[in-house]
């Protein structure tokens, strides 16, 4: 791992500009943000159209080469939108496209470059329509894979893991691990197991905060401004 050569009091700052960014540019575009998010890079969130919702305590995270991008282009008036849910997590590259509606329910995880989409967005012999538009829904604490494909029509039921890579076309039932091309349930989940969500990760925030804080204070112990701004303009190989 790249050391970070920032001083405890940069990083902080940026953190602050990341909030500071996500509020200012990211929120007036969205119909609700919840309280308690987390946007890594906001400036690589791309939002077009309404209504898109996103619920309390979201961790979203951009890359410059993975941008995220939640696009609503209803085919017909008063449809389409993208509604996420509590204590979600979003990964670089994700992008999610809807005419008709997308709905994420709860403590779900979309992992890096997933598709999600709606609609075909055009004909088979009509290229120039949008196509079918059929609504999507993936229920509470369900775990979308690296560069999985969610189609149109969908329903991934609670509990249920698609695989990376996996195209779904069809339904996924609860408590299931589906994986392929098309994608097929190839595991059942005991659904008498306890589940640990995302949700409890958040249930404590306030102590949450404190410690993710004293960790950065002691990944970056010992590191100075002058440290900081020498690697910079002379970067150590290996740093």
């Amino acid at each position: 791992m790249i050391k970070d050569h920032r001083p405890y009091v940069v990083k902080k700052a940026y953190l602050k500009f990341q909030r500071f960014y996500a509020r200012h540019f990211l929120a007036p575009q969205l119909d609700h943000l919840g309280r308690g998010f987390t946007f890594m890079r906001p400036w690589h969130v791309e939002l077009f159209g309404t209504p898109i919702a996103i619920g309390r305590f979201a961790t979203v995270i951009a890359t410059p080469d993975k941008k995220i991008r939640l696009s609503v282009w209803p085919d017909q008036a008063g449809k389409g939108h993208i509604t996420i849910g509590n204590y979600c997590l979003v990964c670089p590259g994700v992008r999610i496209s809807s005419a008709a509606g997308i709905t994420i329910a709860d403590n779900c995880m979309i992992a890096n470059g997933a598709y999600i989409t709606d609609s075909d967005w055009h004909g088979i012999y009509d290229r120039i329509s949008f196509g079918n538009a059929m609504p999507v829904a993936i229920e509470k604490n369900a775990w979308i894979g690296d560069s999985a494909i969610i189609c149109k029509g969908v329903t991934i039921g609670e509990n249920s893991i698609v695989g990376a890579g996996a195209i779904v076309v069809d339904s996924i039932p609860d408590n299931c691990v589906a994986a392929g091309n098309p994608a097929r349930v190839v595991k059942r989940l005991d659904p008498q197991e306890s589940f640990t969500t995302r949700a409890e990760f958040f249930s404590d925030p306030a102590k949450l905060s404190r410690e993710f804080m004293a960790w950065e204070q002691a990944m970056l112990q010992g590191n100075t401004l002058f440290g900081w701004l020498r690697h910079l303009l002379f970067p150590a190989r290996g740093d």
